[in-house]
Order: C-alpha cells, then sequence, then structure tokens
C-alpha cells in the first residue's frame, strides 16, 4: 500500500486530465435556445467559499473566465462532516440535455462475477468527475455563476451534469476492462476480489490484484478516499449486499426493514413495499406467484380494496423474504469456477 500511497488520499491534487479519447459531451435537445438561471445572493461565508474553490481551479486550469451566453448558478450546502460542497444548478441545461444511453453496470453480474471469492477490498473513487475533459465544443454550455459576479466554464466536466455519471462509467469500464476477471466498477466504486491460485495464497494475489488496480489508477490520475476504503476482508457490502466465499446474501438491515413493515394501506404504502421485497426476491424460494394479488392492485383504473387474498399474499411474502430458512428459502449466487 505504500507503494501507492499518492493514490489513496482523501484530498487529491487539482489538476487537469490527460486526454483518454473519452469527454463528456452534451448534446442539446434541437431547438433550445439559451440556458440561463439566475444567481441568487448567498451568505458571505458560501462566497468565500466558492471564490477560493475556483480560485483553486483556475490555477489548475480546470476552469477559464467565460463570455458564454450560458449560466447557471451556484451555491453550497453543508456535508455531514460539516463542511461545505459547491452545487451547480444544472437544472434548465440538464432538461435540454439529450439523455445518454451508456448501460448501467448489471447489479447480478457484479455479484455473481464477485460471489465465492476469499478476500474483498473497495475502493471508493473522490472528484470522478474532474479527471474527463469536456468536448471542446460544449465548455460554453457548463458555464456557471457565482455571487461575487464571476462567470466560469469548465474544461473538465464537472458535478451536477445530467450525463456525467454515464460518461465517468465509460471511462471507468474502458480503464478497468483488461482487469474485469478479478476487478469490478461501478460508477465510482471499485470491487477487487481474490482467492489462491497457481500456489499463491489469496493475500498473496490479492496484493498482486492491487498492484494492477493502483497501477491503473496512477496512469490515469484516479484517486481513493482512503476513510471510504475496506482493504482485505473476508465478506464485503457490494451494491446493497453482503458478498463472501458462500455467495450472496441480502442486507440484514432491509431484511429487518421488511420483517416490521405493518400492512399497507394504499396503493403508495404497497408500491413501497413491493420495491424492497423485490430486491429481496432472489435470495428466497418460492417467491415467484406469491406478489401477483398483490401486483394486481397496482393495476391501472384499479380500486384499492384490500381483501384476505391480499393479506394471505402479503403474509406469505413477508415471511418468505424477511425469515429465510437457510436450507429451503435462501437461494445463494455462487460464482462458477
Amino acid at each position: 500500500m505504500k507503494e501507492f500511497e499518492d493514490v489513496v488520499s482523501k484530498d487529491p491534487p487539482s489538476q487537469l486530465p490527460p486526454d483518454r479519447g473519452i469527454r463528456h459531451e452534451i448534446d442539446l435537445v434541437p431547438g433550445t435556445k439559451y440556458c440561463v438561471t439566475r444567481q441568487c445572493p448567498l451568505p458571505r461565508k458560501q462566497c468565500e467559499f466558492i471564490d477560493a474553490f475556483f480560485d483553486a481551479k483556475a490555477n489548475a486550469e480546470m476552469v477559464r473566465e467565460s463570455k458564454s451566453p450560458h449560466s447557471s448558478p451556484t451555491f453550497c450546502v453543508r456535508k455531514p462532516n460539516g463542511k461545505w460542497r459547491l452545487v451547480h444548478a444544472y437544472n434548465k441545461l440538464n432538461s435540454a440535455t439529450v439523455p445518454a444511453q451508456t448501460p448501467i453496470p448489471s447489479k447480478d453480474v457484479i455479484l455473481n462475477n464477485m460471489a465465492g471469492c476469499t478476500l474483498y477490498s473497495a475502493l471508493d473513487l473522490v472528484d470522478v468527475y474532474y479527471p474527463i475533459l469536456m468536448r471542446e465544443s460544449d465548455i460554453p454550455l457548463s458555464a456557471v455563476s457565482t455571487p461575487s459576479g464571476m462567470l466560469w466554464e469548465w474544461l473538465v466536466m464537472p458535478q451536477g451534469l445530467s450525463n456525467a455519471p454515464a460518461t465517468f462509467d465509460r471511462l471507468a469500464t474502458q480503464l478497468f476492462r483488461p482487469l474485469r476477471a478479478f476487478a469490478q466498477t461501478y460508477f465510482d466504486d471499485i470491487f477487487v476480489n481474490s482467492r489462491a491460485e497457481n500456489g499463491q495464497t489469496a493475500m498473496e494475489v490479492h496484493l498482486r490484484h492491487f498492484h494492477r488496480v493502483f497501477e491503473v489508477m496512477r496512469a490515469n490520475k484516479l484517486y481513493a478516499n482512503i476513510d471510504k476504503c475496506v482493504f482485505g476482508a473476508e465478506e464485503i457490502k457490494v451494491l446493497g449486499c453482503f458478498v463472501s466465499s458462500a455467495g450472496v446474501r441480502a442486507d440484514p438491515e432491509k431484511v429487518k426493514a421488511i420483517g416490521a413493515w405493518p400492512t399497507p394501506m394504499s396503493q403508495k404504502d404497497l408500491r413501497k413495499w413491493l420495491d424492497l421485497a423485490n430486491y429481496l426476491h432472489k435470495y428466497s424460494a418460492g417467491y415467484a406467484g406469491l406478489a401477483n394479488p398483490l401486483s394486481d392492485l397496482l393495476k391501472k383504473d384499479t380500486d384499492w380494496r384490500w381483501e384476505r387474498q391480499h393479506q394471505e399474499a402479503f403474509d406469505s411474502e413477508l415471511t418468505a423474504c424477511a425469515y429465510p430458512d437457510s436450507a429451503r428459502r435462501v437461494k445463494v449466487i455462487q460464482r462458477s469456477l
């Protein structure tokens, strides 16, 4: 880890990233004119934070002064640690942006690839948008105003753009595809999974895998927040589930929530219940068919009438999801060897 301490940091350096062939693009809906939202006054402390933020980004050549006809306002919100988080209100621009159709990584594929290994680690990347350059012609669209009267435009992809997550996912997929046998990516998360092989212990293999992941991160100026990383665990939380050598199991907190759920009193209540139950159903054999009477209540133009068959279906589904019998109801997803 010490060899790569430069890529595991809470405060990565501000710098212009290399051009990797993937730039953030903003394609506007035909007929769109100017996306402008007025900047509101802000308290002095926020103004000082915003000015200092842009001064630092300008020194790093990540932003420049703008004459764009587009303008989105800037404000701040408090983070859980009490510090400020800068936010750009790109609402109008996002509404006029053609949505990207980049496929979202499949949660089930990621879990299946990881299940059955011996050691796991998770890396939480920090400032994942800034490592991507903007398409030159779209830089004026990124223009943001500040309470002090400045108009800046971004040379790198800022946070707040509707297609930004899709662009970063394209980059992560491109960079880590050669390592997909042991490194899974999901937006700003990287999961590393290893087992003993070729006469090496699981830890030796895990360290070798980490070395390759860190090499890619260093070469592409990607950084992980050390405070949010997990290293060398036998079980790890991945996308709302827990993965280990035994397979995949549901998050106990969600299982607990299912067990304490009251009888739904409206379609809204039922929809919330089914959303959570659908998350857990793959771990419970016999779930298929139980939800049919409940789903019927959500059909268009259906009157809400909670009857005996609905209560029975609700009780059966609750039991199947919340109190699975490990021998009969739980289905553990095993990774194919």
